[in-house]
Formats: structure tokens, C-alpha cells, sequence
């Protein structure tokens, strides 16, 4: 192929993505993907995933099954591959990034970040970041131990998971049963392990957004404060206050892991801020649910510049136009097949001057499956995260007999 009069540009368009998990986050890395004209399969554990109703095709399969991964690779045959969730047999990925297909961020960074053990030691004994003491536990007996060392109270979540997913806090040894039940539940993967951390008296939890580019310097959002039940997201805002000194620390922090891991494309790293100092926490090698709040906050939310660093497109400027915040619409009870997920409320919800909201379309629900977001702006932080508030109390979700 040839372009009469002009050179090729340097990335040609459309390409080929396989997403690997396919839930709200997907969903709208899909969007950004097909805006600018891309190929997008979408691939999860179940059909009708959210990213799967915008995707071009989809598949079902387990993603910790090599053989179905090399079928649908071979299919499907994709430039780029990008992961979602943690639970993928990641030995796969190396093989397919030999073979000259990219992994996002690269093949090694997924396989450190699926599992919280590898990326902990990575940063706490390679990279000798600050994070919080911790240890590893395979049983119950093993946990017991280890926190009698720790101390209480400390968390305890299992080495694989998503979105918070079996994390709790041991405030004495009387929880450590139920901890253990709770995290060896549910954890992703095929591995009965938890990982044990002290308890950090933070005064805030952040998420630094860290877009690293193939030829280009690394770049940071501005910091999203975020606030967490169960171990996982309520609510989200941005920007998050934080002394310079602080920010400035946890910026040195994140490219030095980031850095570690190579690639390029959107880093979720999560950082304690206590009193005088930004500590370790976790990373996500792909948008972060905390971010979601950039789809009303930035000129480029993370989903885009997560699809420009993997594509080596411009990204000339990260803006937030406004003090902004983000809540997260929660189902309250299992859904049975017989029933489908309906919503009411929304345009009570989008009365409001400076809001608006995503429906993520699963479904099926269960308690406290996220089911959307509530998103708002106004003059101060205070004021967007009351708005997001109301916002995301005026949605009901409903199940309808069929």
C-alpha cells in the first residue's frame, strides 16, 4: 500500500485489539479504541460482557486457559493485547509478545502485576520502595503466624483480585478465620494465597494515573483521592490535595515501578499519604476504577491516554478543567437468571447542571456489584463529591422477572 505525494504516517489506523476481560473499564477503552476507527475483540469469562456490547466480536472463554487464549490469538490475530483483569495465564503472553504481538504494557509487567506478591517484592525488595511491612500466607496457620508478627490490626487480601475483592481487616486474632475464608473466596486465579500487610494510619488514598510512553517522557494526572468500603471503590475526586513535597515523592515512586515494568500505557499506582510521607500500595497496569472520575474532570480521560500511549499518538496536554468526583452505583442483591437489570431514576439523576453518569450494562447482579457510575463537577472538591453523591442515590437498580 502507498500514499501518492506524502510519506506513510508513522502509526497507520486501524488496529487489531484483543481485550482481555471485558467489564466497565473495558468498555470504555472499547469506545475510545473504535473513535478513532480500530478493531476491537472482546473476550471475558461471560457473554454479554459491557466491553462486548461495543466490541466488534467477543468470545467467552476462561482467559486461565492457554489452549482457548492460543485459539483465539490465532484467530483473531491481533497487533495489540490488552489485559483487564488479573486472572489470565500470563506464561501465554510471553509467548504471544516472542511471536511480535504487543502486550500491554509488556508481557513481564502483566505477569509481575496479576499477582500482588510479585509486585511487592518487585518495588519493596528490587526497586526498595516504601510500603507497608508485609508477609505471605498459603493456610490458615500461616496467616496466624504472620500476623502474630505484623501486628493488628493489619489487611489481609489474597495475592489475585480485582476491584478489592476479598479484602478485610483483622483487628485481633479472632478475625483471622473469616479473613482467610473471605480472601481464599474471593480471589481470582488457581491459588490459595493472601498477602498480610501492617495497618497504615494514612490520611488519605490516592491513585496517581501514570501514562508512560514509547518514546516519550512519562507523564502523571493530577492525583485522585479516593475512599473505599469492603476493599473496594465508593468514591472518587480529583484533584486530590496533597503537599507538593508529597506529590512530588510519589511522582519519584511511580516512575521508578513504572519504569521497572517498561511499556507503555496507563498506570493505576496506588499510594498511602500520611503526614509526611507517600507510601506504596498497589499498582494496576491499565486504567484504574478510581479514574473513572477523568470522564468528566479531563480534556483526555484515562481511557484515551491509555489508547494513545499504546498507539505512540501525541499527548500534548493533560488538563482538569474543574474540581471534580466520581460515585459509584452499587446493585443490593443477587439477580437470577429469570430476572434482567433494569434502571430508574436517571433523569432525576441528570437534572443536574455539571453531572453525568454511565450505566455499565452487566447483566446479572449481586451485593455491592458496581453496576455504574455517578459523575460531577463544580467549584470545589466538597461540592462535586456531594453532587456525584446525589447523583448515584437517584439511580435505582431493579430486577424484572422475565
Amino acid at each position: 500500500m502507498s500514499v501518492t505525494g506524502s510519506p506513510l504516517p508513522k502509526t497507520l489506523l486501524p488496529k487489531t485489539f484483543l481485550l482481555l476481560g471485558s467489564g466497565e473499564l473495558g468498555k470504555e477503552f472499547a469506545i475510545a479504541a473504535k473513535r478513532l476507527g480500530n478493531q476491537l475483540i472482546a473476550v471475558d469469562r461471560y457473554a454479554n460482557a459491557p466491553a462486548m456490547q461495543v466490541a466488534d466480536e467477543s468470545e467467552v472463554i476462561s482467559m486461565l486457559d492457554g489452549d482457548a487464549l492460543e485459539a483465539i490469538v490465532a484467530k483473531h490475530r491481533p497487533d495489540f493485547i490488552v489485559p483487564e483483569i488479573e486472572a489470565i495465564r500470563t506464561e501465554k503472553l510471553a509467548e504471544f509478545e516472542a511471536r511480535g504481538i504487543t502486550v500491554i504494557p509488556t508481557a513481564a509487567a502483566t505477569h509481575y502485576t496479576m499477582n500482588r506478591d510479585r509486585i511487592r517484592d518487585l518495588a519493596a525488595g528490587d526497586l526498595g520502595v516504601r510500603t507497608a511491612r508485609y508477609a505471605y500466607a498459603t493456610s490458615l496457620d500461616e496467616l496466624v503466624s504472620a500476623a502474630g508478627a505484623i501486628g493488628f490490626p493489619n489487611v489481609i487480601k489474597p495475592v489475585m483480585s480485582s476491584s478489592g475483592k476479598g479484602q478485610s481487616i483483622a483487628h485481633g486474632p479472632d478475625d483471622l478465620a473469616a479473613a482467610w475464608r473471605y480472601a481464599t473466596e474471593q480471589g481470582r486465579g488457581d491459588q490459595a494465597k493472601v498477602i498480610i500487610e501492617e495497618f497504615i494510619h494514612f490520611e488519605l488514598e490516592i491513585t496517581l494515573l501514570t501514562v508512560r510512553q514509547w518514546d516519550g517522557p512519562t507523564l502523571f494526572c493530577p492525583p485522585i483521592g479516593h475512599r473505599q468500603e469492603r476493599g473496594d471503590y465508593q468514591e472518587s475526586w480529583q484533584p486530590a490535595p496533597l503537599k507538593p513535597e508529597l506529590l512530588q515523592q510519589a511522582q519519584a515512586i511511580a516512575q521508578t515501578v513504572t519504569q521497572a515494568l517498561g511499556g507503555a500505557g496507563i498506570f493505576g499506582v496506588e499510594f498511602f499519604i500520611t503526614a509526611d510521607e507517600a507510601i506504596f500500595s498497589e499498582l494496576s497496569p491499565r486504567p484504574h476504577d478510581t479514574g473513572m472520575v477523568t470522564l468528566i474532570s479531563q480534556n483526555l480521560n484515562e481511557f484515551e491516554l491509555h489508547l494513545r500511549a499504546i498507539l505512540g499518538l501525541p499527548i500534548p496536554e493533560i488538563e482538569v478543567f474543574s474540581p471534580a468526583a466520581s460515585a459509584a452505583i452499587l446493585a443490593d442483591r443477587q439477580s437470577d437468571p429469570s430476572e434482567t437489570v433494569v434502571y430508574g431514576g436517571v433523569a432525576e439523576a441528570l437534572d443536574e447542571v455539571g453531572t453525568d453518569l454511565r450505566l455499565f450494562g452487566k447483566p446479572s447482579t449481586r451485593q455491592y456489584r458496581r453496576m455504574g457510575v455517578a459523575l460531577a463537577r463544580d467549584t470545589t472538591i466538597e461540592l462535586a463529591r456531594h453532587k456525584a453523591s446525589r447523583v448515584a442515590q437517584s439511580v435505582q437498580v431493579h430486577l424484572m422477572g422475565l
